[in-house]
Order: C-alpha cells, then structure tokens, then sequence
C-alpha cells in the first residue's frame, strides 16, 4: 500500500501550516499563554471557516468532503503549535452538533461511568470519572457511552456545577474532575466505539506533530549551540539522541496515517502507542540537548513535553492500547477487541 501523500494533501498540509503560523504563531501562542487563556472564540471562528472542523462533513452538508486521512494531517499540524481547546470532540462533533462544523461551538467529550470504570471518591462524594478537558469553557459536551449523547443547556450548566477542578499539567488543558454521572441529554445518531477510535487517531496525530516539532527544535539548537568552539551537534552523543528521536517519528508517522486508513482498532491502538512514545521520548531528549535552557520558562519544550503527557492519557491510553495488541497477539475474536477508550 502506497502512503505517500498526494499533491492535493500535501497542499492541504501547507495551507494549514501557513493558516496556524499566521493565527497561532509562537508569539501569539506566548500572549494566550501568559494571559492564562485558551484558544479564543476568534481563532475557533477562524479554524471553522476555514473548513477545520467541517473537512469531513459531505459538501452538500457545507463541508470539504474529505477523509479521516485529510483530517489526520490538519491535526499533525495543530500538534506542531500546541494549538489548545477541544479540537478532537469538536471535530467529532461536525455534522451532529449545531454550530461545531462553523467554529461557532466549543464541544469537548467524556466517556460515561460505568459500573468498571467508578471509582469512589476518599471524601464520599460518589462515582468519579477520568479528569475531563475543557470542560468550563464548553458550549456541549458529547458523552460516548454504549451511544452517544450531547449535553446543552442546564443539564450541562449542572454537570460543570458539579464538576471539581484538577491541576493540570499543560497550562493551556484545564482539567475537571465529574463528581456525578452525565445528566440526560440529546441522543445522536453515530456509533460511540468509532468515535472514540477516531479520537484516538486524532489525537496521536497531534502528538506525531508534536514529536516531529521537537526534532526539528532539537536539530535546530544542536547545529547553533557551540561548546569548545564547535557545534554540539557534532558530539556523538547528540548525534546519537537526534537519531533516535528521527526513529521514534517516522514508525510513529506510519502508524498513524495507516490507522487513519483502515480504522481498524488494533491498528489504532498501535498508533496511540507509537505517537505517545514519540511526543513524550522526544520532548525529553529534546531537553536533553538544550540542557538547563530547556527546563525554562522561556523555552518551548517543556510546553510540548507537558501536552504530551496530558494527550498521552486521553481518548487511549497506554495501558488500554497493549491490552488490545496483547489480545491480537493471543488471537483474541473480534468480540473481544472493543477498545476501552477514555477522553
């Protein structure tokens, strides 16, 4: 099977790099992040005109047309700039949710308690579900249970009333903790365990961009940083770090863009794994050859190192993804490959 991009995706991949350098470049990525803000309701008007959310959507419905592998190179590309918000549910949402298509709604996702996956809060306060992203500044919230369902309106006032903040790690991914199940909603059409596998696709293309982002930070600081009077690059050691963060990416960038054309689940849970391993493996060895520089605030890397934690415990974590390899390699039937998949 052929992966090489087509001259049509790679003028997509273009545009939308150009598209984030113009509207979230680092400048502007440092403004948001020292006021202590998100996205902005501009920017996600402008990412939905620009046809973000909608790239899937059938044209006669207002969007491109186009596939999950499209989409996974617009997400690639938000990864590279630490573009924050709720990307991925919105996405999801395009077509189901009013006014997620446009940019005109924030839509972040929760997957339900069940009786599995409650836990018992030490203070009493009843069933607890993963922290869930975004969650304040949502205008819905898709809940991906056996179906879906989106909350609105007071039953999602409610929910965020009783939700309890938790401290992030990534200072542009608020967290909140659910105290309560999700409250009634509207049901929609679509099928929660795809959804959920397209999320983890989503998302592990973030942290592909973020991976390759901090390659190229790396590659950059070894050829100008000297010590002795000489590039540091050209010390083994660096030398031996930069190669083996190029080995993380491009397996990584295979599995990825392979997942996003079978949407098998097992293949999907290799990708998680792969690009996860990759965002977090080179955002540390990026540190690595910056040195002290690195763990300063001035410095990008430790944003990119901290996303990738965050990312890396949502829509599939590490432990769900080898559960599912692992019952693929002891030639587990098809009923048994329904992925557990968190947001």
């Amino acid at each position: 099977m052929d992966f090489q991009l087509s001259e049509d995706q790679r003028a997509l991949r273009a545009g939308v790099r150009d598209l984030l350098a113009g509207r979230f470049g680092r400048d502007r990525m440092r403004a948001a992040l020292d006021r202590g803000e998100g996205p902005g309701r501009g920017l996600w008007a402008e990412l939905g005109a620009a046809g973000f959310f909608a790239l899937r959507l059938p044209e006669d419905s207002g969007g491109v047309g186009l596939g999950l592998p499209e989409a996974v190179l617009l997400f690639e590309e938000a990864g590279r700039v630490l573009l924050p918000g709720p990307l991925v549910a919105t996405h999801l949402a395009a077509g189901a949710v009013e006014g997620a298509a446009e940019g005109r709604t924030m839509v972040t996702a929760v997957t339900a308690v069940t009786a599995a996956t409650t836990v018992t809060a030490a203070d009493g306060a009843g069933p607890v579900a993963g922290p869930v992203a975004d969650l304040a500044g949502a205008d819905a919230v898709l809940v991906l249970g056996e179906g879906v369902r989106v909350l609105t309106g007071e039953p999602l006032r409610a929910l965020v009333r009783g939700a309890r903040p938790v401290r992030s790690l990534d200072p542009f991914t608020p967290l909140h903790r659910l105290t309560d199940l999700p409250g009634p909603g509207e049901p929609l059409p679509g099928d929660a365990a795809r959804l959920r596998g397209e999320g983890a696709v989503l998302t592990a293309a973030e942290q592909l961009g973020s991976a390759a982002r901090t390659l190229e930070m790396a590659v950059q600081h070894a050829r100008e940083r000297e010590q002795f009077g000489t590039p540091i690059g050209s010390f083994q050691a660096v030398k031996h770090l930069c190669a083996e963060m190029l080995a993380r990416v491009e397996p990584a960038r295979c599995a990825v863009y392979a997942a996003a054309v079978t949407g098998d689940p097992v293949e999907i849970a290799g990708a998680k794994l792969l690009a996860d391993e990759a965002a977090v493996g080179n955002a540390r060895d990026c540190l690595q050859i910056y040195g002290g520089m690195g763990f300063t605030w001035e410095a990008d890397v430790h944003l990119h190192l901290k996303r990738a934690w965050v990312r890396s415990a949502r829509w599939l974590t590490a432990a769900a993804a080898e559960e599912i390899l692992a019952a693929e390699l002891g030639a587990a039937g098809p009923q048994d490959r329904d992925p557990a998949i968190h947001v």
